[in-house]
This record gives structure tokens, C-alpha cells and sequence, in this order.
């Protein structure tokens, strides 16, 4: 989980439909200025020695605040936090009681977390992205993110919208070939987020590993 930042925003829009999933991310860029929903993971390692491939499923919830703030919270099957505060990216697992501290600009140049909570808009994201729209699948519309710096640890990002615009999943596909699939739910646009939502304090104890 630690190699791919999932990162992080959700949005719904109500009432609208966009003609392609490229228009339906321009517009979540524009207008999902904070967020919160719930969401499940599953993540695939690819088939080695003739074994069949393995998954391992997560859930939680998170927070998002545009530019650059989030919070990641897994709570099934193992507790861990993800906070980032527009300067810096903090991992804590909560079984190792271990915090690793990140740059958060190191970190997210090409993460999905760029393509959701920092970028303006799609001009300024294709300076680190190639897009292109992808065949509906699924009932989805799917936008596809490639990292232009092919030497980072993502391959690329797919994007699912609703017909009405709403964000719906991220299929994500790493340098090692693992797919990691989200969905979201429980969507909820513009929440009130205190401040404190992305202020992180190591557990007392806690291990501190800085990056």
C-alpha cells in the first residue's frame, strides 16, 4: 500500500452528464474543491511460478481539501493512516506503530493524488500525464492517466465516472505489474473539513522514519 499513494478525491455531480470522461475529469478538476467518502481496495500482485494471481482487500474512509490535502484511513483488515498537508506525507501503520515521514512533493509528482487533489486543470496536469479517453466498460466512463516519466513507480491510472459525472473508482497499475482497484461510496461534496483533519502527531512511541 505504501508504494502506491492512493490518493484521493471524490466527487458527484448531480444532475449533470458529460459527453466524455475526459470532460467529466475536467470538471471534477474545476469544481471538487473538498470531499469525503468511503471506499474499498483490492489489490492484485500479478501470477508468479505458475501460481495463480493473489488479492487482498482493504476498506476505509477518507477526507480530501484541494490543493494538495488528504487523509487515507484503512481500517479492515489492518489499521493504517495516509495524511498529507500539502508539504508533507506521513504513512503511519498502526501495527508496527511506525511513521514514515515523506517531501510530499517528492512523493506525489506522479501519483493518482496528483491527478485528483493537486493539478488545476487538465492543461496543468498533462505536463506530468498523457490522457486519453478509454472505452466504457462496466457502465463507466474511463479516462486513462500514463506517467510521462516512465522511471516513477506508477504504470498508469484509469478513471471511472457515472454517466452523470460523479468519480466512481481508480484502477491503478504499478511498475510491478500489481493492480490495485478502488471504488467509492457514501459520497459526500464540499463537507465542512476542520483544519485539524489533515494535521498529523506521531502516535506517543511511535517509530519516526524520515525519507
Amino acid at each position: 500500500m505504501k508504494k502506491i499513494i492512493t490518493a484521493i478525491a471524490i466527487v458527484g455531480f448531480a444532475g449533470l452528464t458529460w459527453a466524455d470522461g475526459l470532460q467529466s475529469l475536467e470538471a471534477f478538476m474545476k469544481n471538487a474543491q473538498a470531499g469525503r467518502a468511503d471506499f474499498t481496495q483490492a489489490v492484485t500482485s500479478p501470477a508468479k511460478d505458475g501460481q495463480a494471481p493473489r488479492t487482498k482487500n482493504s476498506s476505509g474512509h477518507f477526507e480530501f481539501q484541494r490543493p494538495g490535502k488528504f487523509k487515507f484511513v484503512y481500517t479492515k483488515p489492518f489499521e493504517q493512516t495516509i495524511v498529507a498537508d500539502g508539504k508533507t506525507l506521513w504513512l503511519y501503520d498502526a501495527d508496527l506503530n511506525q511513521v514514515t515521514e515523506r517531501s510530499q512533493g517528492q512523493a506525489l509528482g506522479s501519483t493518482p493524488a496528483a491527478i485528483l487533489t493537486s493539478a488545476a486543470d487538465l492543461k496543468a496536469l498533462q505536463s506530468s500525464f498523457e490522457l486519453s479517453n478509454q472505452a466504457d466498460e462496466g457502465g463507466l466512463q474511463w479516462v486513462q492517466a500514463t506517467p510521462k516519466d516512465r522511471n516513477g513507480q506508477l504504470q498508469s491510472v484509469r478513471v471511472g465516472f457515472a454517466a452523470d459525472g460523479g468519480l466512481q473508482a481508480l484502477d491503478i497499475i504499478d511498475s510491478f505489474g500489481q493492480r490495485s482497484l478502488l471504488r467509492f461510496g457514501q459520497l459526500q461534496i464540499q463537507p465542512s473539513l476542520p483544519a485539524s483533519t489533515f494535521v498529523f502527531k506521531a502516535p506517543a512511541g511511535a517509530d519516526v522514519l524520515k525519507q
